[in-house]
């Protein structure tokens, strides 16, 4: 997404990024509580439920933005002939998400 090694910025289904950009909103909102419930000294299992629901949220995000990438963003570069660079891409993406 964005800009990486003077990249242009692709296009998204507009569906697609307000999804990320609500899951986004979700994940903030849940980070603030979780700062508060520390601050507030509250019970550890409890704020431990609330960073699972907070990881759970930035796996869904991740799926979001990985099928929007699968779907528009490679296709187009293999069509600009990037074929190569796009698979280097998706086998480092694939080794950080194995880490």
């Amino acid at each position: 997404m964005g800009k990486k090694g003077g990249k242009p910025p692709m296009k998204r289904d507009q569906t697609a990024k307000e999804d990320a950009l609500k899951r986004l909103a979700y994940i903030e909102g849940h980070i603030k509580a979780i700062r508060k419930m520390v601050e507030n000294d509250e019970y550890c299992v409890d704020i431990l439920k609330q960073t699972y629901a907070v990881q759970r949220a930035l796996d869904k995000f991740e799926g979001v933005l990985l099928r929007g990438h699968l779907s528009s963003c490679v296709p187009n570069g293999i069509r600009e002939g990037r074929d190569q660079e796009i698979l280097t891409e998706l086998e480092e993406l694939f080794e950080l998400s194995r880490r």
